[in-house]
């Protein structure tokens, strides 16, 4: 099991490589922090074998603080700059994970990790990353199969979900978040009631997404990591 600690002042972007690292085997998170002084307060206590960091942050920047580390674990840095890109070399960094980071991105920042280990590590126990196409939701009693085809979006009514499909929906109680955590990359969350089929999406604009005839909204705080998503399909 490898202990992995997250630094970052926004709370999105740790909470990104959060749900990224649920999808690992063998990858725990021990700490996420709001700033480097609070990880350095973990690295004395605690083993790390793996720091997500990110540069500009308030009070000490990340690249300084990895200066002055004298037990430095692996540093992969997280930013949304590219200026520093020869400073992370210089570091040693594993790599340099410009924002939006998408999970192929990440994913192959992990593989360059476990080189660092020689771990043979079997990929195909990754969550998320499945042979199956589907999910099994439960349902008055029911274990019901819902293919991730067949999914155009998911809608959030506080604890339960509404699975829109192309004919009909399925309601059930789950929350979203909890949801998110088992459908595959197609999906992408773009407000805090919505995921979207990015498969089934027809239009957009910066402010919403259409599937077919049906106008979603992209929530502010989803904005700055979607909108390049969106461009890039």
């Amino acid at each position: 099991m490898y202990n992995c600690v997250i630094v970052d002042d926004e709370p999105l972007a740790r909470e990104l490589i959060e749900s990224y690292l649920e999808k690992l085997p063998n990858f725990k998170l021990i700490a996420s922090c709001a700033n480097a002084i609070e990880a350095g307060t973990i690295l004395t206590t605690e083993k790390v074998d793996l720091l997500f960091l990110d540069i500009e942050m308030p009070v000490l920047k990340g690249t300084t603080f990895i200066k002055n580390l004298a037990n430095k674990p692996k540093v992969i840095f997280t930013t949304a700059y590219r200026d520093y890109a020869l400073d992370s070399y210089e570091l040693d960094a594993l790599d340099y994970l410009l924002k939006p980071i998408f999970f192929e991105r990440f994913f192959a920042a992990i593989q360059k990790f476990l080189k660092t280990k020689n771990t043979d590590c079997n990929f195909s126990n990754i969550k998320n990353i499945k042979k199956n196409n589907y999910v099994f939701v439960n349902k008055a009693k029911k274990q019901i199969k819902v293919d991730f085809d067949k999914i155009i979006y998911l809608e959030s009514f506080k604890d339960y979900i509404k699975i829109h499909f192309k004919e009909d929906t399925l309601m059930i109680k789950e929350s979203i978040s909890s949801f998110e955590k088992k459908i595959d990359k197609r999906f992408i969350r773009i407000h805090r009631s919505y995921i979207v089929n990015s498969e089934k999406i027809t239009a957009f604009t910066k402010n919403d997404i259409e599937v077919g005839n049906i106008e979603i909204p992209i929530g502010n705080s989803y904005k700055e990591n979607m909108i390049p998503f969106l461009n890039a399909i």
